[in-house]
């Protein structure tokens, strides 16, 4: 059992002793931190938190805790629901809120949980603010109301729509342009909330024909939910046997978006974000974000189109910060997360779906032709088990220092560009780990050079 506690929220398995797993004692705690938090930093007048939950079993019962525990912390609930992460981003400064609260562990398996907490902006905290929170929760450093001054409660089911129309309002989106194509889609929504909104968002987009698999949000996730191709043999037969144009899989949350061709390969996820920037860049050229660990085909297309890439620790609200200072046009992760500033400062996956297939229509050609468009890049993934006394810090600094000739970034770890490849060192803050991305053109080369270094690192802590 496990209940991690973060800068970014609280998340653990369901069930256990309080300290040890996510239960409603700790819930509370955390909560009840947050609350206060947001008292202190909000500069908005509005007393409302929006709280919106994904469709794990064990969501209700969390949702109902941190109502209850906001309400006596002196605060109005706006409950959305059933609701996509972006949405309840989304939700929150369309209410005026001065805070939000996501109960979604993401792409975690059915046993998980987690509290994910915005600001006034629909933003996710800054570190600074998520330490507050941890402070706050490990001295217990709250006060609750009075009976008179105990917050309201109330449930609003239009922000599916609300979202829909935001998407569809994007000046890039051509919804007409969508329905002339008569395109036949498949979408795999993992049991989640994504059942709930993608056919009434491809609908409304015109798409002529929608197929569904996993789409009633049981919460008993019906596969491992993390959209990669190893979990994804459903859909991936599906469009094998053709009849379809594309396929959709998002996670539980919906703000990660991976595809599949109309022959049954997998788009890759890494290109979910590459290809949003391509349409978008040609009409709004500017500047694009990802994270370090994310594919250099970003970098290469953005220059096509007279832009800079800029590269962002790993972690939403890194490349969120990093956006808005170079200003970029569209940015995100190599996780299938497409952030859109024209929509909202989050990762969105309707966004992603509406630019993809507006762009596909336009440019009328199949998915696996446009995908053949792109820099072919391979990213390998491996990690280096260590002591807990092993001095990480020290080893990274090592690592550079061997490779000073080359373009290095130790903004969150130790990147390494080579002209051909690069290498990401990352180490864990919750296990003694280094996880070492490494890219190429090839998989076999991605994977060699990652082991390579991996070598030079056990070299250095021998």
């Amino acid at each position: 059992m496990t209940l991690i506690k973060s800068i970014s929220g609280i998340r653990g398995t369901i069930g256990g002793h309080a300290g040890d797993t996510l239960n409603p004692l700790d819930i509370v705690k955390f909560t009840s931190a947050y609350a206060t938090l947001i008292r202190k930093t909000t500069t908005v007048k509005s007393n409302k938190i929006v709280v919106g939950r994904d469709a794990r079993i064990s969501g209700e019962m969390v949702k109902n805790v941190v109502c209850g525990t906001l309400m006596g912390m002196g605060f109005d609930v706006v409950n959305i629901g059933l609701a996509t992460t972006p949405i309840t981003e989304l939700a929150v400064t369309m209410e005026g809120a001065c805070g939000g609260i996501i109960l979604t562990a993401s792409h975690n398996p059915k046993m998980w949980n987690a509290l994910k907490l915005l600001n006034e902006k629909g933003e996710f905290l800054n570190k600074e603010e998520g330490n507050e929170v941890l402070r706050l929760a490990e001295e217990e450093a709250f006060e609750y109301a009075d009976v008179d001054h105990l917050g309201h409660y109330e449930e609003n089911g239009t922000y599916d729509q609300r979202h829909i129309d935001v998407v569809k309002g994007l000046k890039l989106v051509d919804v007409e342009a969508i329905r002339r194509a008569h395109f036949k889609v498949a979408i795999d929504t993992v049991n989640s909330v994504g059942g709930i909104i993608l056919p009434k968002l491809l609908e409304q987009l015109g798409v002529e024909q929608v197929t569904g698999l996993f789409t009633e949000p049981t919460g008993d996730f019906g596969h491992n939910p993390e959209p990669l191709e190893r979990n994804l043999g459903d859909i991936k037969a599906l469009m094998q046997k053709g009849g379809h144009d594309i396929a959709f899989v998002v996670d539980p949350d919906v703000d990660r978006l991976a595809m599949f061709c109309e022959d049954g390969t997998m788009y890759g996820e890494e290109y979910t974000l590459v290809t949003a920037a391509d349409y978008v860049l040609q009409h709004t050229p500017g500047n694009t974000v990802s994270n370090l660990s994310s594919t250099r085909a970003l970098r290469d297309v953005t220059r096509r189109y007279g832009g800079e890439y800029y590269a962002s620790a790993v972690g939403e609200v890194n490349v969120v910060a990093k956006m808005k200072e170079v200003h970029a046009v569209i940015g995100g992760e190599g996780n299938g997360g497409v952030i859109y500033p024209e929509a909202h400062y989050g990762r969105d996956a309707l966004v992603g779906i509406a630019l993809i297939l507006t762009y596909l229509a336009k440019k009328g050609v199949k998915a696996s032709a446009l995908r053949a468009t792109y820099p072919q890049y391979f990213i390998a993934k491996n990690r280096i088990d260590l002591t807990p006394d092993t001095d990480v810090d020290a080893i990274l600094s090592k690592v550079k220092e061997l490779y000073k000739g080359e373009e290095a970034n130790d903004i969150d770890g130790v990147k390494i560009d080579f002209p051909d490849k690069w290498v990401h060192l990352r180490k864990s803050n919750t296990e003694p780990i280094i996880r070492v991305y490494s890219e190429a053109a090839t998989m076999e080369a991605a994977d060699e050079f990652g082991k390579k270094i991996m070598d030079v690192v056990y070299s250095f802590v021998r």
